[in-house]
């Protein structure tokens, strides 16, 4: 599993603002470079460019991509703006997070600055009349990739911010934490089964931050349980949220001094992250399909379209195997995460807010009907979930040839 230290890292390399310094000191370096390699080009090359050439350009550059930035930086706003107000708040940090966004702001960014600096540099006659040569072909090869990524910028601006688009990304995000569950359901560490597990002379632990568990560092942990000689049984996974009064480990046999657990291997924060969460991917998409059946959106077209990804997320469940487990961190055990939750962040704000629309009834039934029949332990909870979603509809419906059809679809399901 990623360290803290590891996903902090990560969680870096997604802010827009270090991909830009790295284009713009990349850019930076381009136009020096020319200095160290000037002497090194034959004059006969010098003779064939004019000496003004690269200045030409490169005062084209410097004020197109001024224009072409602050044109991507509105449309930037423009999209985050949409997202939040028409598909999920917390979708946005996906978008805010996309990587052909923030390629090509920092591909105009780097380019403008390469410019500038290009062009005092020439002003202060630091390059000869090779190094001028030099740095029109660098001039070169930075045209051909701005062209090559306006292209591709072009192309991404038809589906940035939309529904469809953004719903995807969730489902992508949701899909990658599922697999990685499956893969370490326990993250590597022992299995704990309930908290009934845990000994009852195990001594909480606990913290004074409030909010939102991103990930756990079980090696960190793991290490600090084998030096003091006791076994940490970790009672909550990355995407609950964490208060004063909920332990976020217990200790056993306890040491005597518990001032030194490293309580820093939580991250805690004010939101929560799709890595090491799959329930988040699942109340995201659920809560796109809640906004499109919203009265003032009413688009139950979206809603019945996430109700196909959530079950093809869902899909790829795999029930955890103790045999199978790969144990790296023997001083930890974790609780696995829980199907029911799964099913319930998913499936309950649909089949409430959609109890009063036929077509989105029929598609969630249909939904839990194939699942039910792909693997035995979905069995009890779409039969959970098929009878609440009838109730509500009864109780929202007032047409009863509806009901009748969705009461056809549930006893589908039982007798299946």
């Amino acid at each position: 599993m990623v360290s803290k230290l590891g996903w902090q890292l990560v969680q870096l390399g997604r802010r827009l603002w270090v991909r830009t310094v790295a284009f713009a000191v990349l850019a930076l370096f381009s136009a020096l470079v020319a200095v160290l390699v000037q002497d090194y080009i034959p004059e006969t090359l010098s003779d064939i460019i004019g000496a003004g050439a690269a200045e030409n350009i490169l005062n084209i550059l410097a004020t197109s991509m001024l224009t072409v930035t602050t044109f991507s930086l509105s449309v930037m706003v423009a999209a985050y703006s949409a997202s939040s107000k028409d598909v999920s708040p917390r979708a946005t940090r996906l978008l805010m997070e996309d990587s052909t966004t923030q390629n090509a702001l920092a591909t105009f960014v780097g380019s403008f600055l390469f410019s500038i600096v290009s062009i005092i540099l020439l002003n202060t006659e630091v390059y000869n009349q090779r190094g001028r040569v030099v740095l029109f072909l660098a001039t070169i090869l930075v045209i051909v990739l701005i062209v090559v990524m306006i292209l591709i910028w072009i192309s991404h601006l038809s589906s940035l911010g939309r529904v469809g688009e953004t719903a995807g990304k969730v489902e992508d995000q949701a899909y990658a934490a599922l697999k990685r569950h499956n893969k370490y359901p326990w993250l590597q560490a022992q299995p704990l089964q309930s908290l009934q597990q845990i000994p009852k002379d195990a001594k909480p632990v606990l913290t004074n931050t409030i909010g939102y568990l991103q990930l756990i560092d079980i090696k960190a942990i793991n290490k600090w349980a084998a030096e003091n000689n006791c076994h940490a049984y970790v009672a909550v996974r990355p995407g609950v949220f964490v208060e004063p009064c909920r332990p976020l480990l217990w200790l056993s046999p306890a040491p005597a001094d518990t001032s030194s657990v490293p309580l820093d291997a939580f991250c805690i924060s004010n939101y929560r992250t799709f890595d090491q969460d799959p329930r988040f991917g699942l109340l995201v998409l659920a809560e796109i399909a809640s906004k499109a059946l919203s009265p003032a959106i009413n688009d139950p077209g979206t809603a019945i379209e996430i109700i196909g990804r959530g079950m093809r997320v869902l899909s790829n469940w795999q029930a955890p195997s103790m045999d199978k487990a790969t144990i790296q961190y023997p001083q930890v055990s974790v609780l696995p995460l829980s199907l029911t939750d799964l099913f319930d962040d998913f499936y309950t704000p649909i089949a409430r807010d959609g109890a009063a629309m036929l077509e989105v009834q029929i598609r969630l039934q249909k939904s839990l009907l194939a699942l039910a029949g792909q693997r035995a332990e979905f069995r009890p909870h779409t039969q959970r979930h098929s009878t609440a979603a009838l109730a509500r509809a009864e109780h929202a419906m007032a047409y009863s040839e509806d009901i009748k059809t969705l009461k056809a679809l549930h006893q589908q399901l039982c007798d299946s």
